[in-house]
């Protein structure tokens, strides 16, 4: 392939001929080799931006400042983009300077070659079609690039969605399953009062349930953009009536329900919205992790471990020891959740950093949320697929430990006060006798009572009655 001529007020370079991106791109290219994960690598933001590109040429088309030929051949090409075409012309890095503008010249270079090439002309022949004057009409980096993370995040977070549906409906088909299957509760890792393990699998659910109200929530946070604000909330360079059409035009391409910020020029500088988004998905990921780590002690074993539920075997433990599984997916999913509690921190220090009318740093925020989503909605697939579906109770294990428990003689609190039961489970304790046992033998109720008192399923739920 040969080679065109590209220019910017800094100066000239030569651009291969087979490549969409100009001479800003080519720039970033060589600029930041920061994080060796390129905008190619994040097709869904590729399809945000190009969807926001698309309805800015509308509304610049409606509104008289871009005549047919150039915008319906920019629309064409949005369209390529948001078809998933050209993604290995996406090369500048997630992290990089100048507030996302390396990312945004990006995709105006891609797309003004695309539609050049459409109109009969070539690449890099700006005088028909150019990304600045035609493609970035009536915008900036400061509207289009927070406004592209915002749907981009929007969509992932309906897929976050889905995989938080199937893991909660695995979760409850697990508690009816296992809704008459009695184990003994802990706290603090000792032993406490006996419950179910439906009740174990019903509150694991519950968690999912109350991060999926929020994850709508954050849904909602998201659909607000500031797009007419142009470099810092005035819409300078913009027409009038841009800022009312723009998001009409982007509601009828994604079937989202964008709408535009009260206060342009505070949502042009303001980060905030990243943070409660971030947080929203931290709280997922403490949660999803207890879950993660409370199924591998409840797995562990086989013989020397609590052996209460059995993971599905899904590969070899040990290269050394013979016969040894690991809960190798419970584990993957933690690491998942750390790394998105740590993007946390990251997302919170880069929003911080906003100064004045513009974050310079939000590029940063982008590569940490959007690794969050991707890695939230990997883990709770599969933890459902490969974890929960396939897991089945050790019921007489579970039961075995109930029953020699030191910690069911709490049942006889009511009945034989505080103190009496803390002789009895100080006596089992050193003798190894069993706590029934105890109390027969000191006389202090009929073996009928006790045997009622210390049944499992009659310490599932409140007993006490009034007195009289």
């Amino acid at each position: 392939m040969g080679t065109r001529k590209e220019h910017d007020f800094i100066g000239e370079l030569e651009i291969s001929d087979d490549v969409y991106y100009g001479v800003q791109t080519f720039r970033a290219l060589d600029n930041f080799q920061m994080s060796g994960r390129r905008l190619k690598n994040y097709p869904f933001f590729i399809k945000a931006f190009a969807q926001i590109k698309k309805a800015a040429i509308l509304a610049n088309k409606e509104v008289g400042v871009l005549d047919s030929t150039k915008a319906d051949a920019l629309a064409k090409a949005a369209d390529r983009l948001i078809q998933g075409e050209f993604l290995e012309q996406f090369v500048v890095d997630m992290i990089q300077g100048g507030a996302g503008t390396s990312t945004n010249m990006n995709v105006n270079e891609v797309l003004t070659n695309i539609a050049l090439e459409s109109m009969g002309h070539k690449k890099g022949e700006y005088q028909f079609l150019h990304p600045n004057d035609h493609t970035n009409l009536g915008q900036s980096t400061n509207d289009t690039y927070p406004s592209s993370i915002k749907v981009a995040t929007w969509n992932k977070l309906s897929d976050l969605t889905k995989a938080m549906e199937t893991l909660k409906t695995e979760l409850e088909n697990k508690a009816k399953e296992f809704k008459d299957v009695i184990k003994m509760g802990r706290t603090e890792l000792e032993d406490a009062v006996p419950t179910t393990l439906g009740n174990t699998f019903n509150a694991f659910a519950s968690y999912i349930k109350s991060d999926l109200e929020r994850v709508q929530y954050a849904k909602e946070v998201m659909s607000t953009l500031n797009m007419g604000a142009t470099a810092i909330g005035t819409g300078i360079n913009c027409h009038p009536d841009y800022k009312n059409i723009v998001e009409k035009k982007l509601n009828e391409i994604t079937g989202g329900n964008f709408k535009p910020a009260e206060n342009l020029i505070a949502a042009t500088q303001d980060t905030a919205d990243f943070v409660f988004v971030s947080g929203v998905l931290k709280t997922a990921a403490v949660r999803l992790n207890k879950i993660a780590n409370d199924l591998r002690l409840m797995n562990s074993g086989p013989r020397c471990g609590l052996g209460e539920i059995n993971l599905p075997k899904m590969q070899p433990g040990s290269s050394i020891m013979p016969g040894k599984v690991n809960p190798v997916i419970c584990e993957v999913v933690q690491e998942a959740c750390y790394e998105v509690i740590g993007n946390d921190t990251t997302i919170m220090l880069c929003s911080e950093r906003g100064e004045f009318e513009l974050n310079a740093v939000e590029p940063g925020i982008a590569y940490a949320l959007f690794n969050s989503l991707i890695l939230l909605e990997n883990a709770m697939k599969t933890l459902a697929s490969k974890a929960i579906k396939g897991l089945n109770a050790n019921v007489e294990s579970c039961k075995k430990s109930v029953l020699n428990s030191i910690g069911i003689v709490t049942a006889f609190n009511p009945i034989l006060g505080y103190e009496k039961s803390a002789s009895i489970a100080k006596e089992a304790l050193q003798t190894g006798k069993a706590v029934g046992d105890i109390c027969l033998e000191r006389g202090y109720l009929p073996k009928e009572e006790i045997e009622k008192i210390l049944d499992p399923q009659n310490m599932l739920n409140p007993q006490m009655k009034a007195k009289k």
